[in-house]
């Protein structure tokens, strides 16, 4: 790590100011060392996915990786960095280790792994000492250490960075106690979501150049951020409030996220956590993307983003005065095949730079607000629930017709229902779409990810001793016998 490049410091403004005191700003969690550790298996371990490729091959992992896990009730970001190599001459390995340092410089934990069952490795010494030089709190994991004691990584203590902590990324072995520590030593001020003086916090996200910092000079009426036709303008996450239609918003402008492959120059420090933390923070996300180009798979990928984070969203298609009558056609049509996972996402075709279509795009916010801070009424929900049952019952299981008995909302921003019943774990997702589309329609839950949660009650009499006596027993199972051969 030795090699990489100094990032100079940006100089300090008073946006810069804002965003420290910002809350429910999540914890950072960067993952470092040497290939082929297990730095990939950890994050999909942190992350209860399998977002990072994993194999048996030393330098898989090249570019950072960026995910949000849970655990205990309490959130947080992991970045996956690619696997450090000081003695490599490679570009690639100098660009690896160039990530490695913006993901330190973002963390608020650096965890540092090493393979137990491989040893202490010369350029193990080598990342520990550069690691000292950065300032940074750093935590040594010993991984792939299933079976072992403390005494059998002794030789780590060679690092000078304490105690190692064994770990089995792959197994979870000391992963939970692991995490608990981290979590606890971060202070994090995290915002009631029950909580609401009726601020929409609104995020724009978009890849670079779409048109988010225009989007946002507009609405507010002045030139708050920098805006320019040269791409990556705009490098950290921009709060600015405002009044829009008598209510207040905070708009967040974050910094294009582009595709990795274009990701080549370490000063351009664009950061993805800020963004990821952006999108947390948020009631509403504006996507955008640019009529001009065509919308493609990264697009789609930062849209999924943000609706696995369950955040609300208005697709907002930028740049459309100019077009002619055939390219608009060809645009909408790229949006309805690109985005059929989006279909109850809100569409508006806008111009940031004229102003055009901007009301129905804050029209379409203020509605996605109101849906993702719903609360529905407990007999309602159960009325649209008998309705949707009656109308296309579960399928049976074994002979054994699912019944849902009854459900209540659990959750705001995103809406969750929560569905009681017998058998639940074997609806099909085909229903289980069924429901959301229905519950959506009926509680005009427009723009919004709902989520359906299932329980299955217990048997009460499941572990309960018979009290029946041997002889009664034995003429129990006769009748039972007999009731099963008359039946055939």
């Amino acid at each position: 790590m030795s090699s990489i490049p100094e990032v100079p410091p940006a100089e300090p403004s008073d946006t810069d100011a804002e965003a420290s005191r910002e809350p429910n700003m999540l914890p950072v969690i960067a993952l470092v060392g040497r290939p082929n550790v297990g730095k990939s298996t950890l994050f999909n371990r942190f992350t209860n996915s399998r977002d990072a490729l994993v194999a048996d091959y030393a330098g898989l992992t090249r570019d950072r990786q960026y995910g949000q896990g849970k655990f205990e009730g309490k959130r947080f970001i992991v970045v996956d960095t690619g696997g450090l190599m000081p003695e490599s001459t490679d570009a690639l390995a100098a660009l690896a280790e160039a990530q490695a340092r913006i993901a330190i410089e973002d963390a608020d934990h650096v965890l540092f792994l090493v393979d137990a069952k491989a040893g202490l490795m010369a350029s193990d010494i080598e990342i520990a000492r550069a690691l000292r030089k950065l300032g940074k709190p750093v935590r040594l994991l010993a991984n792939k250490s299933e079976g072992m004691t403390k005494m059998l990584v002794a030789d780590f203590y060679k690092l000078g960075l304490g105690e190692p902590t064994v770990i089995s990324a792959e197994f979870g072995d000391g992963v939970g106690g692991l995490l608990r520590e981290l979590l606890e030593a971060t202070p994090v001020t995290v915002e009631d979501p029950e909580f609401d003086d009726g601020t929409i916090r609104v995020a724009i996200v978009g890849r670079p150049n779409a048109g988010k910092s225009t989007l946002l000079n507009r609405l507010i009426g002045e030139n708050r951020v920098l805006a320019s036709n040269e791409p990556g303008t705009t490098r950290d996450s921009i709060t600015v409030p405002f009044e829009w239609g008598g209510r207040k918003f905070q708009l967040i402008d974050t910094a294009g996220i582009r595709r990795k492959s274009r990701v080549t120059e370490v000063i351009e420090k664009f950061s993805i956590v800020k963004t990821l933390q952006a999108i947390d923070r948020a009631h509403v996300v504006i996507s955008m993307v640019d009529a001009h180009d065509e919308i493609g798979t990264h697009d789609a990928r930062v849209m999924g983003l943000v609706a696995h984070h369950g955040r609300a969203m208005v697709l907002a298609v930028n740049k459309w005065d100019g077009l002619d009558a055939d390219k608009r056609k060809w645009v909408r049509e790229m949006v309805e095949f690109k985005l059929p996972f989006l279909d109850y996402v809100p569409v508006d075709f806008v111009s940031a730079l004229h102003g055009s279509g901007l009301r129905e795009l804050m029209e379409h916010v203020v509605a996605g607000y109101e849906a993702t801070t719903r609360e529905m009424a407990t007999p309602e929900l159960n009325r649209v629930l008998i309705a949707a049952v009656e109308k296309h019952a579960p399928h049976a299981v074994l002979g054994r017709r699912i019944k849902l008995r009854y459900c209540h909302q659990s959750g705001r921003n995103p809406p969750a229902i929560m569905i009681h019943g017998n058998q639940t774990d074997k609806l099909k997702d085909s229903y289980v779409a069924y429901l959301a589309n229905t519950f959506r329609a009926a509680f005009k839950l427009q723009g919004v990810p709902l989520k359906l949660e299932f329980k299955t009650g217990d048997n009460p009499f499941k572990n309960k001793k018979s009290d029946l006596s041997p002889a009664m027993q034995m003429k129990a199972k006769r009748l039972a016998a007999q009731s099963a051969r008359t039946k055939k």
